[in-house]
């Protein structure tokens, strides 16, 4: 097999091949050993030949050879390594973006083999694989590729510290969506499966604590509260939905309202919650926005770049409007930033309540640069002249 694989031309008879392998070690996994002896007498990577076939014009070569390629990396005593392990992945990871691929769910299905090893998970985080499922997942996909890359997460939150990274990248809200559309039971278990394990296994009580929060603001309780009266059987969704209830719930119940302005801000999906309007909340936080080298800053600035939602932009707008306003170096650490740039790009924005709330934070800006400038020209101590004559004392 492995000997005609590289000296055939012919695609159907590559196929009837390739169809021949797959076979041959399904039925016994250790016959994985025969290809890796083989190779080793000869003096030559047992990958090389299959890698090739990826680069075949063919679908079905190229996906039936991934099948066999993620066999012989999981059943292989030899873990697959270095440069042709990356090679894979970034096969798989592409064949996923690839628009209206009809061998999307077979690429999930090598993936999941794939994704049970550890090594492999951390090899596949390692070249942007999550960002990928995310993006795929945030699309329109059936439930069969819904419940398939759910699993692929399910398996890379195994990983203690790909676990604390992985709400990041929007794993929450994401899931939240298709949780509360989902239709199929087990797309909905998986998810929860997933849910469980970020808050059981990341190390940092902080990151558990905020997944928890995260998946409360995504409205995780109420969809919880639904399937609850669905009476399902399967007793793993029971005990999933107790276990997630229980760690929202309390930790909820000690939430301020910074707690969940961060976890607001981290998710990415901002909407006019109470405290973006309340001064109080402004005058007793604002400065906490500079912490772990101005992270929600950051965060705000980015979907300023990012974001094509009008409600999040105005959010932005507003947050940061306040934050010159009630920050006294506000207006300078934003300027270095590059955030009152971003702020004026949105004064030609095409939503009108995006230009407004651009305005409305620019005029802070100026504001706030004024009252400075008023500072440095007035000496302590001078008077100034009231409308009455009266001399009044400034500052």
């Amino acid at each position: 097999f492995y000997s005609l694989l590289g000296h055939i031309s012919k695609d159907q008879t590559i196929q009837y091949l390739l169809t021949l392998v797959d076979d041959f070690l399904q039925e016994r996994k250790n016959r994985v050993g025969i290809f890796r002896e083989y190779a080793r007498k000869r003096k030559e990577s047992v990958w090389a030949q299959f890698l090739n076939l990826l680069n075949r014009p063919d679908p079905f070569i190229q996906n039936m050879t991934a099948r066999v390629i993620a066999k012989m990396a999981c059943w292989s005593p030899q873990p697959m390594q270095g440069q042709d392990l990356q090679h894979f992945l970034l096969w798989l990871k592409d064949q996923m973006k690839m628009p209206k691929n009809k061998y999307v769910e077979s690429v999930a299905r090598c993936l999941q083999m794939m994704l049970r090893i550890e090594e492999y998970r951390r090899s596949f985080a390692g070249v942007g694989g999550v960002e990928t499922i995310v993006s795929v997942l945030s699309g329109k996909v059936n439930f069969q590729i819904q419940y398939q890359l759910t699993f692929c997460l399910w398996l890379i939150s195994f990983t203690p510290d790909l676990a604390t990274k992985l709400n990041k990248y929007g794993v929450i809200p994401i899931l939240a969506d298709i949780l509360s559309d989902a239709q199929k039971e087990k797309v909905s278990r998986i998810i929860l499966a997933v849910f469980r394990n970020l808050i059981e296994k990341p190390e940092e009580r902080e990151v558990k604590k905020e997944n928890c929060i995260s998946m409360f603001q995504c409205k995780v309780m109420k969809q919880l509260e639904l399937l609850e009266q669905r009476k399902l059987e399967d007793e793993d969704i029971t005990d999933d939905i107790a276990f997630l209830m229980e760690k929202m719930e309390s930790s909820v119940q000690d939430l301020s309202s910074y707690d969940e302005y961060v976890t607001e801000i981290k998710s990415g999906r901002l909407e006019w919650s109470p405290v973006h309007r309340s001064d109080r909340f402004w005058r007793e936080n604002a400065h906490k926005l500079n912490d772990k080298n101005y992270e929600l800053l950051k965060i705000l600035l980015n979907l300023l770049e990012t974001n094509n939602d009008p409600l999040v932009l105005c959010v932005a707008c507003f947050d940061l409007g306040e934050y010159v306003r009630h920050y006294s170096r506000g207006k300078h650490v934003l300027e270095n930033l590059g955030g009152k740039t971003q702020i004026m790009t949105k004064l030609s924005h095409d939503d009108p309540n995006v230009k407004y709330e651009a305005l409305l934070a620019v005029q802070k800006l100026m504001v706030h640069n004024w009252e400075y400038l008023g500072k440095q020209v007035e000496k302590p101590g001078a008077v100034q002249q009231g409308p009455g004559g009266e001399g009044i004392p400034v500052a």
